[in-house]
């Protein structure tokens, strides 16, 4: 972190903000990998399957909405000491319930709720406290934060499926417990590490009347949404994409789907969190969201499986700027937002990975559970990201700010 040195004591903050994404990464993909062993194992359809995406971000909604409201009055530091302990706690169980309880989907449901609602506190935590620690460039350290998220996800995909070959699929809730480790680590990391005053002194705060009533907020709220959307529609379905609809083993469609999915996220993230500041943002999102959308035709109707997976790794560089991207077009149009704002941008995030994932799953399985007519479905809120930034770059140049 060389130009983007924090100020003395912070280091520890950012590295366990980076960690405390890395665990997101793993409560949002570990159990997509193992849908097709869900259905299998405990006969569950895509549609019981598409309501555990569903679950497991309308919970993290929730928890935004909740955060935005006490969080301050808390304190950050026992509140993403907490998130991390649920989270772990919620992986653990993954690998328990299901053989304990009667009905293994339900225990699923279960297992899902407890990480999802640790998710959703460190999703809405982390991304203020690093906006608020003092460095330079704060939308380069975004995308470097979020960056994070992308390779926890190529972590957990590469290391998942590697684990599962070698030990067999039936290993999976032994893995569910390793992976429990990470935000245990987070809770050791958070506990010694100073907290920002994430509104800086000069600053006002914006109450949420205020917030609400500008038409940017909505802009960027509406941007939130769909970058969540059109991240997941993908990446939540991209390992039973890749076995179900293109034919291949389970081991090339997690490391050439969702694996290189994350890789490609991760390199735009990072990319950005390097270049960033020789780059137009507000370009950068709108050259993404129509790349986004041919990623997403040609994995669905590639003439070959190596395409389809090419269309499927495209789609991960595509959407990797959107989220972080517009976060930090939020702090800097809004920066008296604080928790709250972060917390409802949060909120649009999650409603989109439902939507997206969601409707994926729901239009396959409205044409006999075939994804090649689901995964169609995500362009549409590329789409509406293209719109909403090219509308922001004209207010941007209208009004200068």
């Amino acid at each position: 972190m060389s130009e983007e040195r924090t100020g003395s004591g912070y280091d520890r903050t950012i590295v366990a903000c980076f960690n405390g994404y890395v665990t997101q990464a793993i409560i949002n993909n570990y159990a997509p990998l193992l849908f097709v062993t869900f259905a299998s194992t405990f006969d569950i359809g895509l549609a019981r399957l598409s309501m555990l995406i569903t679950v497991n971000f309308v919970t993290q909604l929730v928890v935004d909405l909740l955060a935005g409201r006490y969080v301050d009055r808390i304190g950050y530091k026992p509140c993403i000491i907490a998130a991390h302990a649920v989270s772990a706690t919620g992986l653990l169980s993954l690998g328990v319930l299901p053989f304990v309880l009667p009905d293994p989907f339900a225990a699923i449901l279960i297992s899902v709720m407890l990480y999802a609602f640790g998710s959703g506190l460190i999703e809405v935590m982390v991304s203020p406290i690093v906006e608020a620690c003092p460095t330079r460039h704060k939308a380069k350290m975004m995308s470097l934060l979020h960056s994070f998220y992308s390779w926890g996800q190529l972590l957990t995909v590469a290391v998942s499926t590697l684990f599962l070959h070698a030990f067999g699929i039936g290993a999976w809730p032994m893995l569910a417990g390793l992976w429990a480790v990470v935000p245990i680590f987070g809770i050791a990391m958070f506990a010694g590490a100073p907290m920002p005053s994430i509104v800086p002194e000069h600053v006002e705060r914006l109450d949420g009347g205020r917030m609400l009533r500008r038409p940017v907020f909505w802009l960027l709220f509406a941007m939130m949404l769909c970058a969540g959307a059109a991240e997941q529609g993908m990446s939540q379905w991209a390992s039973a994409f890749a076995e179900s609809a293109l034919g291949v083993t389970k081991v090339v469609g997690d490391l050439a789907g969702p694996a290189a999915f994350a890789l490609m996220m991760a390199l735009s993230r990072t990319g950005y969190g390097v270049f960033g500041h020789r780059i137009d943002l507000r370009a950068f999102i709108a050259g993404s969201s129509v790349l986004c959308v041919v990623s997403y035709l040609l994995a669905a109707f590639a003439p070959s499986p190596l395409a389809g997976l090419i269309g499927c790794a495209l789609t991960g560089f595509a959407v990797g700027i959107m989220w972080p991207g517009t976060f930090s077009l939020a702090a800097e149009r809004m920066p008296g937002g604080g928790t709250l704002m972060f917390a409802l941008f949060a909120v649009a995030g999650d409603l989109g990975c439902a939507a997206g994932g969601t409707m994926v799953g729901l239009v396959a399985s409205m044409n006999g559970d075939d994804l090649k007519t689901g995964i169609p479905a995500g362009t549409v809120f590329a789409v509406i990201l293209l719109a909403c930034v090219l509308t922001l770059s004209r207010r941007h140049a209208s009004t200068g700010n």
